[in-house]
């Protein structure tokens, strides 16, 4: 089973190798990275070209924002699942994505989503996202999966659409209420740690 991870970075040459390395170092699954650059011009590029010969796809360019580099990357992308980390958060250890893949695999689900902790620019933990079991009317009241921590097959973006770019810093939380309240896409919730993400940020 193939995963494509996403990665959408602007001027993030502080933190880019640690998302990079995170992604590289995973092991037991069959990764397709694709990393989405908005045309950084403080070197980001430069620290990525370092690993080019292990990264499926690597776009440098003027983009419409986040949210228009992710579907940028999901046009690219070729596997059958999906799930995006950001130019400055890093998967919490090497067996995340095995453990996604394993998930799908015995669950067979269209999502799988886990926990995230928020952790500060020295890496201590500020707050811990547990996520919680599934309950639909949690939406009513806000909740949302952590996007970082949500995988997604691919023929579910196919069958409805990618992220809605009229939202300009909320267009996951839209994409999350299309799929898994209105059209009621099957999800599974792994209560472990996936994601180290860092606090800031849109």
């Amino acid at each position: 089973m193939k995963i494509s991870i996403i990665t959408c970075s602007y001027n993030a040459a502080d933190t880019i190798e640690k998302t990079v390395k995170s992604v590289l170092s995973q092991k037991g699954a069959d990764i397709e990275y694709i990393i989405i650059d908005g045309l950084s011009d403080d070197g980001t590029a430069d620290i990525i070209k370092k690993y080019s010969d292990k990264i499926y796809k690597f776009v440098s360019e003027k983009d419409g924002g986040i949210y228009n580099a992710m579907n940028k990357g999901l046009r690219l992308s070729g596997g059958e699942i999906t799930g995006f980390l950001n130019a400055d958060d890093v998967y919490f250890d090497e067996s995340v994505i095995s453990k996604v893949a394993k998930a799908f695999e015995n669950e067979k689900t269209d999502s799988v989503y886990g926990n995230l902790t928020y952790v500060s620019e020295d890496n201590k933990i500020k707050r811990y996202w547990k996520s919680g079991g599934f309950n639909i009317n949690n939406f009513k009241r806000g909740w949302m999966p952590p996007h970082p921590a949500f995988f997604l097959k691919r023929d579910v973006y196919e069958r409805y659409g990618g992220f809605n770019e009229n939202y300009k810093i909320s267009a996951d939380y839209e994409l999350m209420v299309r799929l898994l309240y209105k059209n009621k896409i099957s999800t599974f919730y792994l209560p472990e740690l996936f994601v180290k993400m860092k606090t800031g940020g849109v």
